[in-house]
C-alpha cells in the first residue's frame, strides 16, 4: 500500500474537482447502482494518471453534458474499494489509471491504462467529451 503522505494529495486533486472518494466496497456498489451516469475514476500514484488522467478528466467536465455523479477510487491505497469497482469493469482486467462510465447501474465505456499512456490530457479531455455526448 502506498503510503497516505503520497496518495492524499492526488485524492485531494479530484475531490476538490467534485469527485466523491470512494473507500468502501458498499460505497462503490451503491454509487454505481446510482440513476443516471456515474464517472468512476480508478486513480494511481503512476505518471500517466499525473499527467494525462487526472487533468484530461477535469479538463472533460467544461463539456456541456456531463455525468451525473462523479467518483473515484485509489489503487494501491483503496484496496478493498478498488477490488469491488473493477467486479464491475469486467471484460476488462485490472487497469490503473482507468475511467469507467456507467449508466443506469450498466458499463458502457471504459479506458483502459494503454488507452491513457502516451496521450496528453488534451486527448483524454477530447475522448471523454465524445462519450459523455453519446451518453449523458
Amino acid at each position: 500500500m502506498y503510503p497516505e503522505a503520497i496518495v492524499n494529495p492526488m485524492k485531494a486533486e479530484l475531490v476538490t474537482a467534485g469527485f466523491q472518494e470512494l473507500t468502501s466496497p458498499e460505497e462503490v456498489d451503491s454509487a454505481i447502482r446510482s440513476e443516471g451516469t456515474v464517472l468512476m475514476v480508478v486513480n494511481s500514484v503512476c505518471g500517466c494518471a499525473a499527467g494525462a488522467c487526472r487533468p484530461g478528466v477535469k479538463k472533460s467536465l467544461e463539456n456541456g453534458k456531463t455525468p451525473s455523479k462523479l467518483t473515484t477510487v485509489f489503487a494501491g491505497f483503496d484496496v478493498e474499494a478498488v477490488t469491488q469497482a473493477r467486479k464491475h469493469f469486467s471484460p476488462y482486467p485490472p487497469s490503473s489509471p482507468a475511467i469507467a462510465l456507467f449508466k443506469n447501474g450498466e458499463l458502457v465505456h471504459f479506458i483502459e491504462r494503454h488507452n491513457i499512456e502516451g496521450h496528453n490530457a488534451n486527448a483524454i479531455s477530447e475522448h471523454l467529451k465524445a462519450v459523455y455526448d453519446e451518453y449523458c
